[in-house]
């Protein structure tokens, strides 16, 4: 089950990132985090950037209102996604995966 927590603005969720990869894609989820695969290497924030851009496509909301808020040069990381809730997070999974 995925780590999905609400905040004060929307929510913060565990993502576990594998960079220089075939795709992007949205795989599923490994130990309590949603594991996407990016095509873009670890440099220069280019992975973050991917991240972001493959969320915010990916739930149809706009890139500002998603952002790294831990573990910019980690496989690890949390990222805040402001104006929804855990709920409806949780239901754009579910229908994906």
């Amino acid at each position: 089950m995925l780590n999905i927590n609400n905040t004060s603005e929307g929510v913060r969720l565990n993502i576990r990132v594998q960079p220089r990869s075939s795709q992007n894609k949205i795989c599923g989820e490994t130990n309590g985090a949603l594991k996407i695969k990016i095509t873009a290497p670890p440099v220069e924030g280019e992975a973050n950037q991917a991240i972001i851009k493959l969320l915010a496509q990916w739930l149809e909301i706009p890139r500002a209102n998603i952002s790294i808020a831990k573990g910019e040069t980690s496989k690890n990381k949390l990222v805040d996604i402001i104006g929804v809730d855990a709920q409806w997070l949780e239901n754009k999974i579910n229908e994906f995966l």
